[in-house]
């Protein structure tokens, strides 16, 4: 996406190499192809994973979740005690706070995801803010610590996997405490029996396989807070934390791929393409389709909303006036005015990368 005339900062690789250690990431990790952006719920093994250590195989007849700190009336639940609570279903958009890492140069060592790494679930579960009432949230509490029961080594640390929420944010009526995904039991590999769903943020916020809620009275220093998942240019910096997604529109890439390089052949025929669009900082106001390599630019027709946490269809009539190459681009624009850039400001961590999709298509 940009091009930087820099010795390659640590951390960083030279963008025309993949190394081991991503690959071994990458087996681990998928994204989701492209063409699934046409379901409005992402079937489950479409939808992206990322695995931060092992997958924990749980018993839930011995699961238990505990909630307590900062809390008047700790709490002791079973899977059963949950479901007896109201429940709730949604349909909630998950992006990585990755997605795009690999377009970056110098590209940031980690999971090298291009733009796949996004997907639609419809989540059931039970919403957070009426349990953490009846458990009596001490008026000094400022955080609300999840923890899941995956473990690994990170920054040289060994930990469970931890992210918190200020108490404001935790309270929000949509956030969710999950143990159902498009109408089954959570699969082990997104949280099984438990985990928690916070609609706009990135992905890394929604905790799975939790065990534990933590009331904190003061903020969390660990790992995922303080070091992981932050907008910064060099390791000594503290930097700025990622929280809400960035606005991004993508589309079904249109016509056949050449099975190597996925790049599009299409008939000189009017082809509609589709897409979605999502942002955490509001609906989706606006999509735009460029077919000259972001130079002019056309409205796309939005759909309306299906959910107002899930991301939002729109389709764009294109008939290629000559053979030859074409490059396509999408953009988004929210509510809050946020609109996605042709180029993204490069960080560390390949973060929050929200450049405009570009497809080479070559029109026969």
């Amino acid at each position: 996406m940009r091009s930087r005339s820099v010795s390659i900062p640590q951390g960083t690789a030279d963008a025309s190499a993949i190394t081991p250690d991503e690959l071994r990431l990458a087996v681990r990790n998928h994204g989701m192809p492209l063409e699934a952006l046409a379901y409005d719920v992402t079937p489950i093994g479409m939808h992206y994973l990322l695995i931060h250590y092992d997958v924990p195989r749980v018993d839930a007849t011995s699961w238990r979740l505990e909630v307590d700190g900062a809390v008047s009336r700790p709490m002791s639940l079973t899977l059963a005690d949950l479901g007896a609570r109201p429940t709730v279903t949604s349909a909630v958009t998950f992006e990585c706070a990755g997605n795009g890492r690999a377009l970056l140069d110098p590209r940031p060592l980690s999971q090298p995801w291009l733009l796949e790494a996004v997907g639609t679930g419809s989540w059931t579960g039970t919403t957070l803010a009426p349990l953490l009432a009846e458990a009596g949230i001490a008026d000094e509490a400022v955080e609300v610590l999840f923890t899941g029961l995956d473990r690994g080594v990170e920054g040289e640390l060994e930990q469970s996997y931890r992210r918190s929420l200020p108490v404001a944010e935790a309270l929000q009526p949509d956030v969710l405490l999950a143990w159902g995904m498009n109408g089954a039991p959570l699969p082990p590999q997104h949280g099984f029996p438990l985990r928690l769903v916070v609609p706009g943020w990135y992905g890394m916020t929604n905790v799975k396989w939790v065990s534990r809620i933590t009331v904190l009275d003061e903020p969390f220093t660990g790992y995922q807070n303080a070091r992981g998942y932050r907008l910064r240019l060099d390791t000594d910096e503290q930097g700025v934390p990622v929280s809400r997604m960035a606005v991004r529109a993508l589309m079904v890439p249109p016509g056949i791929p050449d099975f190597a390089t996925r790049r599009r052949f299409a008939d000189r025929t009017e082809h509609v393409i589709e897409g979605r669009a999502w942002s955490g900082a509001g609906t989706i106001e606006a999509v735009d389709v460029s077919t000259d390599g972001a130079v002019t630019w056309e409205p796309a027709e939005l759909e309306p909303a299906a959910d107002p946490h899930a991301w939002r269809r729109w389709t764009f009539d294109w008939r290629p006036q000559a053979a030859g190459d074409h490059e396509l681009c999408c953009r988004a624009t929210d509510a809050a005015g946020n609109r996605q850039p042709l180029e993204s400001p490069w960080n560390l961590g390949g973060y929050a990368n929200n450049a405009v999709q570009r497809v080479d298509v070559t029109v026969t």
